[in-house]
């Protein structure tokens, strides 16, 4: 063999040597899916190792006090807390209430192990009253029976039919405040069915609901007949309204009502709503004409023996039809019926002011609307159709006179918080984004701007509180401190006169307030996603009063769980910063590379960019764990808590407005860190994510390779035309004799279905009333007209959020990217993960 031969045979050695080698550092560089990772972050296991991570106040009417429940891996424990004393005690012993619930009901309980209480607290706020179901069975109280012929009937029945219906016993408990013992006031069911269609006025005199789409009323002494026996034959109902009829009556609605059953409840006492007088002469109802609106459909398959049929109402956007509001002012004393003068030729959405709800009644079973005004005054709003045209408007409440005090004209779309009355009705607070900021304006009740309070490139976010005597505004924003991520809420507090802004819960987190009626002390809950959860109570000057709580997260520490980082890149403009957070594998290491999984939602009311710990990982934290890098993050044309150019971004384009900032925000995430593989990038999302999620698939086919995308509006002209026409926006247009009609246009995923290059998987829910099912099938329509291979599943009996069958639908992601992104199949025909620890019955 002579020497080149020789060589070349070594040389063809070492190549295929190295190529074997690289073979494997490749192989070796790839993570392998860690299902069995991914399984012990479960919403069911996740619910066993963090249990209470903010502190959410009760406040009581007596004072500046409050109840919280919180719960740790120890148990629960209740306390009340006095913020003028600065104290806080546990409610009761828990001890005590587990021995004292054990002897009442027979039913062993222990300190650890007490049942989950909704307090009411009574006796001038001395005492507490809750109801617990015992395992014991009693038979079962008839509601129909409240006469001894009736008892005597129904026992008749009963021992004709033979066995008894049973039920658990209820024991209806009170607890003094420090004593030594439970008191039984009696053994009753709370009703829950009179509170979904009694409207009680403030004063308790008269009771409004709707039936066969008109107004009726009863007085007192029949309602109360009514909550012993809804059925009693001797209730008195006066009807009111006999114009009503189906789609333009008086409360009474039906969605989520299949037609069998509408039909079935057809005569049921429903639900009205509408807004009280403070004295109960008046009740004012908006009446919507929908007549006109077309129908939309859903049939659900799995519901009975017989396939059933929805049908409800479904206004698209660049329709003509336009539902057509009255606002009519019931007198009580009179019956008589008074209209608004409201302009209904114009296509406009008309919405009442309310008199905010004091935080002491959030637990009170009754708790009318009011209206904002208590001198005789409806204030209220009206927006057109392209939703660039507000007015703020006041009626009088006996003549139904209308007058125009604040108007407000944007090119895009404009957006509206509550009217703040103050000051004996003299003084108002409007919020408004005219400056390209959300700021509060002061104004006069006769509609004369006095100055404006808040001003700043920063985002005016909610109204607080006032202190009337001292001027003093509070509210919430985002964006003051530049050196924080501008998400960040805070609460703040200025004079009216504009001047000593002060941050009164600062620091580098998210919070969560809550202010107390008296505006002198809040609850502030406090963290970001990357620290322990902590809870404060603080006065309205800034001071720190009581240090509440801090989330015991040390089972889930236990796991293995990480934080996950955050980070800020440039959006594709190489100017707007873009704020994300990425998620890793807890196994991660980092001599491999990982595929990128973005998980979008693109708003644009919001971001689906968590900002706050959050237990809820499974688009997040918990997908990371099956072997990928998870990234959130925001785009131009997202969050509406930045400015109002950055929010508006994608108006007009509402398609393709974020997808530039995904592509490019992963691009510089690959160049920062090594271990993410920028050659396989995946994408998913849900109705707004789901729509964005494809949209990115096909406008950048050769960057994105796998989708999941669930109950996704793809085709949003068959969304619904309150989110798309103004997120998009639609056009008003005038012909030559003044008839005004709207043209939409907006580009749909459809229409690129023969870019798709990667792999796709659309996810509907077949009973989805808020995305049609309809804009996935004409997904999938343009797809096999394209002659493109792509993955569907319906979800039976599922609405917009699948429901029960969210565990199995995330396991339906993990097999497709695991599959297209990791390069491994999952061909088992049982959800191991979902089987493996469920008890085998």
């Amino acid at each position: 063999m002579n020497f080149n031969k020789v060589m070349f045979l070594f040389f063809i050695g070492i190549c295929f040597s190295y190529g074997q080698n690289t073979s494997n550092h490749l192989e070796n560089s790839k993570p392998k899916p860690n299902y069995r990772l991914a399984s012990k972050f479960s919403p069911e296991n996740i619910s066993k190792l963090v249990h209470s991570t903010t502190v959410n106040p009760h406040w009581l009417k007596n004072g500046n006090r409050f109840w919280y429940q919180y719960k740790t891996t120890k148990g629960s424990n209740y306390y009340l807390v006095d913020a003028d004393r600065k104290s806080k005690i546990q409610l009761f012993d828990n001890v005590k209430m587990a021995k004292w619930l054990t002897e009442i009901t027979k039913d062993p309980y222990d300190a650890q192990h007490l049942p989950k209480f909704d307090f009411k607290f009574v006796k001038n706020e001395t005492a507490i009253r809750f109801r617990v179901t015992a395992t014991e069975e009693v038979e079962a109280v008839d509601d129909e029976k409240n006469t001894s012929s009736k008892k005597d009937s129904i026992s008749e029945k009963s021992s004709k039919r033979g066995k008894p219906k049973m039920e658990r016993k209820v024991y209806h408990l009170e607890y003094k405040l420090g004593d030594s013992k439970l008191t039984i006031i009696d053994n009753k069911k709370e009703d829950e069915k009179i509170k979904r269609w009694a409207n009680i006025a403030p004063d308790s005199s008269i009771v409004l609901f709707s039936k066969n789409f008109n107004l009726y009323w009863m007085d007192k002494e029949n309602f109360l007949k009514a909550v012993k026996d809804e059925k009693d034959s001797t209730i008195v109902e006066n009807q009111w309204t006999k114009d009503g009829v189906k789609d333009f009556g008086y409360g009474g609605n039906y969605y989520g009502e299949n037609n069998e059953s509408m039909e079935e409840k057809k005569d049921d006492r429903k639900g009205v709503w509408g807004v009280w007088s403070h004295d109960s002469k008046k009740f004012i109802f908006q009446k919507s004409d929908d007549r006109m609106l077309k129908d939309l459909w859903v049939i659900n398959s799995v519901s009975k023996k017989r396939p059933t049929l929805e049908t409800y109402k479904y206004h698209m956007p660049g329709e003509q039809e336009f539902s057509k509001d009255e606002l009519l002012i019931f007198d009580i004393p009179s019956k008589e019926i008074v209209k608004v003068q409201l302009d209904t030729v114009k296509q406009q959405s008309v919405s009442v002011y309310r008199a905010p709800r004091k935080k002491s009644t959030y637990d009170d079973d009754f708790s009318p609307s009011l209206l904002l005004s208590k001198k005789g005054k409806i204030y209220f709003n009206t927006i057109s159709r392209d939703r660039k045209k507000l007015d703020i408007c006041v009626a009088d409440i006996e003549t139904g006179e209308v007058k125009v005090l604040i108007e407000e004209r944007f090119n895009t779309y404009i957006e509206s918080r509550p009217l703040v009355l103050f000051n004996n009705e003299q003084e108002m607070l409007h919020w408004a984004e005219r400056d390209g900021w959300a700021h509060f304006y002061l104004y006069d009740t006769n509609g004369n701007l006095k100055q404006q309070v808040t001003n700043g490139p920063f985002h005016v976010d909610n109204f607080e509180g006032i202190n009337e005597n001292e001027r003093v505004l509070y509210f919430t924003a985002n964006g003051v401190n530049k050196t924080i991520d501008p998400y960040y809420s805070h609460l703040y507090r200025i004079n009216l006169n504009g001047t000593g802004m002060k941050s009164i819960n600062a620091g580098d987190f998210n919070t969560d307030v809550s202010v107390a009626d008296s505006n002198k002390y809040f609850v502030t809950n406090f963290s970001r996603v990357n620290t322990i959860p902590k809870s404060e109570l603080k006065s309205t000057t800034g001071a720190l009063i009581l240090n509440l709580e801090e989330a015991d997260l040390s089972q889930l520490f236990a796991t293995g769980y990480k934080f996950p980082e955050t980070f800020v890149m440039k959006a594709d403009d190489g100017i707007t910063d873009i704020y994300g957070v990425l998620y890793k594998p807890y196994d991660f290491d980092s001599t491999k590379v990982y595929p990128l999984i973005e998980y979008v939602y693109p708003g644009p009311q919001t971001e689906a960019v968590s900002k706050s710990f959050s237990v809820n990982m499974d688009r997040t934290d918990r997908m990371a764990q099956v072997g990928f890098i998870v990234v959130s993050l925001g785009n131009r044309g997202g969050h509406p808590d930045r400015s109002k150019w950055y929010h508006n971004y994608g108006y007009g384009n509402l398609r393709d407005y974020g997808l530039a900032d995904k592509k490019y925000v992963a691009e510089q995430l690959a160049d920062k860190y090594s271990f993410i593989d920028i050659d396989k990038v995946g994408i998913f999302g849900h109705s707004g994510g789901g729509f964005m999620s494809t949209a990115a698939m096909l406008v950048y086919p050769d960057f994105f390779k796998v989708a999941v995308s669930s109950a996704g509006n793809h085709d949003n002209t068959i969304y619904n035309s309150w989110w798309s026409e103004t997120h998009h926006g639609v056009k008003e247009e005038k012909d030559a004799d003044g008839k005004i009609s709207y043209k939409y246009d907006i580009d749909k995923n459809q229409e690129l279905a023969a870019n798709l290059k990667g792999k796709l998987m659309l996810v509907t829910g077949d009973v989805d009333n808020n995305v049609n099912p309809g804009a996935t099938i004409r997904m999938a329509n343009a797809l096999i007209k394209a002659n493109k291979r792509f993955d569907y599943m319906i979800m039976p009996g599922q609405r917009h959020g699948f429901g029960d069958m969210n565990e199995y639908f995330f396991w339906l992601k993990a097999d497709y990217f695991s599959k297209y992104l990791l390069g491994i199949e999952n061909t088992n025909v049982d959800m191991l993960e979902m089987n493996r620890d469920k008890p085998k019955g």
